[in-house]
């Protein structure tokens, strides 16, 4: 690593002052999310009303189109935050809150909020305190390892958030993050945790099944050869398995599957069971579906307590004791994500009738049926049929496992075909 340092010194009102003009880049592609809680922040600001020191502000010093100085914060994003939050600067309106501190020649420490501290007439305490500055110039990667050292003590940056940081160029990663974002009601995961298992869900699509977390991730992410196709077949298919799980499964949230283990697993399950063209549509079906799978969750539960009691599985609990053995240890491996989407998939996946591989009907099938019908008429309006001006309707519709054979056929005009959709006709 070869980078340059220069040290220096600035107040918080200049580093006021840069944000205000725009030159105070808070968050860089490589920066992780605020995880500072109002109690840290707290901390932070009663240490600078009590002068006593923090740590060094790290900065990544360029110039922006403009030919204007910016400066990218490499290390003290959570602090510089905490002090434009506490004064309600732009960007922070909303997020003041009031610290417990002691002012000089005070005996008793009270609690102060911005305004209540310049009327008291100690704003220079904040706005005066120095901060000592260490500029970096250098490589840009180089720069990036040294924000993942840096924030190797404190609030250790998590294994989604180093990934963030050493990939965060990648068009890849910026997919799953404005996804993640869009779903993130949906997830409540922190801390780039969120990105990282939606990346983990579009990998696992474009794997075409199970991957090894961290490797197939790494490998992925940090790749150049990902293609736009690439990235649309992800993100298609990535929200078509979402959407049809949330509607097959709506009480998700009361079970085991919100964890992300076995979330990860039942989303694979639903997208292979899609990919073989399985009807997930039938409410009747997804109702047994999601009984299965609130009988497991709290099987398996149970199973859990039972072996921290140092009790074990009973003889009739095996299929609970099996899962149980997949979410422990490496619950992440290839070989354990295997296992477990077995598990799953032999337990709803015989619920669901698969589609007809073959969509519509052959040129032989159709003049069978037109010549076997004897009314030539469009079964729905009662039109009078001709040979050009027919066309054959599944009565049961394909998409919700009607076959193409002679017993699920009707003639039909096109007209009515084309309105009828995936509806099965009404008796008249």
């Amino acid at each position: 690593m070869r980078l340059d340092f220069e040290y220096g010194s600035n107040t918080l009102q200049g580093f006021i002052n840069l944000h205000d003009r725009g030159q105070l880049n808070l968050e860089p592609g490589f920066q992780r999310n605020s995880v500072w809680t109002t109690n840290d922040r707290r901390r932070l600001i009663d240490s600078v009303c009590a002068s006593r020191p923090i740590p060094s502000v790290f900065l990544y010093k360029s110039q922006d189109s403009r030919g204007r100085l910016k400066y990218d914060v490499i290390d003290g994003k959570q602090r510089l935050e905490s002090v434009l939050a506490f004064i309600g600067a732009k960007g922070f309106r909303g997020e003041g809150f009031e610290v417990l501190t002691t002012l000089p020649n005070a005996t008793e420490a009270e609690w102060f909020d911005w305004r209540r501290l310049r009327n008291r007439g100690h704003e220079s305490l904040l706005t005066g305190y120095k901060v000592q500055t260490v500029e970096v110039s250098g490589d840009l990667s180089d720069i990036i390892n040294l924000f993942v050292l840096i924030n190797s003590t404190g609030k250790r940056l998590t294994n989604a958030e180093k990934r963030h940081a050493k990939f965060y160029h990648s068009s890849f990663l910026k997919l799953a993050g404005k996804i993640a974002q869009r779903r993130k009601q949906f997830f409540l995961i922190s801390r780039m945790k969120h990105v990282e298992f939606v990346s983990e869900l579009m990998a696992s699509i474009l794997a075409s099944g199970p991957i090894n977390k961290k490797s197939a991730l790494d490998s992925i992410i940090g790749g150049q050869t990902m293609t736009a196709r690439d990235l649309r077949k992800a993100e298609t298919q990535f929200t078509l398995t979402l959407n049809r799980l949330t509607r097959m499964f709506p009480k998700l949230s009361e079970t085991r599957f919100r964890n992300s283990v076995d979330l990860y697993t039942l989303f694979m399950v639903v997208w292979d069971l899609e990919r073989e063209g399985a009807i997930l549509t039938n409410s009747q079906r997804n109702r047994q579906a999601e009984k299965l799978l609130t009988w497991l969750s709290d099987g398996v539960d149970e199973v859990r307590t039972q072996i921290r009691k140092a009790q074990g599985a009973k003889p009739d609990q095996q299929v609970f004791a099996d899962y149980v053995l997949t979410i422990q240890g490496d619950t992440d491996s290839l070989t354990t994500r295997q296992r477990r989407a077995a598990l799953v998939g032999k337990l709803i996946g015989g619920i669901f009738e698969k589609k007809d591989d073959k969509r519509g009907f052959t040129e032989d099938q159709r003049r069978l049926i037109w010549n076997s019908t004897d009314a030539k008429k469009c079964s729905s309006c009662n039109n009078k049929l001709s040979w050009s001006n027919f066309t054959i309707d599944h009565v049961k519709p394909h998409s919700k496992g009607g076959r193409s054979s002679a017993t699920n056929a009707a003639l039909m005009c096109r007209s009515c075909n084309s309105k009828k959709g995936n509806r099965r006709l009404q008796a008249r």
